[in-house]
């Protein structure tokens, strides 16, 4: 079997669109139905999860290198822009926030948080705005974080920065 050229290798951080940020710990080959399958093995520690990805399905499936450190301050920026909310009901706002925080795309996840985010003296959120909020707050801290060398309480404390200065 000859071994492709792949854009993804043991010990690299990826992101996976439904997971979010994991990291490859082996490929392995699996035979499945006679067919020899090549499957990335990638580990979600935070969750406690491991996923295993058909290498030549990867790509395809949406999974993806880290963001580039341009893509972090362009999602950074973004942050600090004005909420944009749609007056559409909140069942199919709820839909697109979903489909954004899944997309695996960085800077559509800081729109979520962007349009989430609320101070204090704000309004208080329903319970799944703020499911929808947490989830795309935690994508996006640990990409941040997985981008700048790991430490996740400091990019916490970048996003949380931004947001905190946008509302004064």
């Amino acid at each position: 079997m000859s071994k492709k050229k792949h854009d993804f290798r043991p010990d690299d951080f990826v992101v996976y669109p439904a997971h979010g940020v994991g990291q490859i710990v082996s490929i392995e080959e699996q035979e499945v139905a006679g067919i020899t399958l090549e499957l990335f093995v990638v580990s979600f520690e935070k969750d406690k999860m491991t996923l295993r990805v058909p290498t030549n399905k990867a790509t395809e499936i949406g999974m993806r290198n880290l963001s580039s450190p341009d893509v972090v301050s362009k999602a950074m920026t973004t942050l600090k822009g004005k909420a944009k909310v749609k007056r559409a009901m909140w069942s199919r706002r709820a839909q697109e926030y979903e489909q954004k925080i899944n997309s695996g795309d960085l800077i559509a996840i800081a729109e979520v948080v962007r349009d989430l985010h609320r101070t204090d003296d704000q309004r208080e959120q329903s319970y799944s705005e703020r499911q929808l909020y947490e989830a795309a707050l935690e994508r996006l801290t640990r990409e941040v974080a997985a981008v700048n060398g790991g430490d996740e309480v400091q990019a916490a404390k970048k996003v949380d920065d931004v947001l905190v200065s946008r509302a004064a």
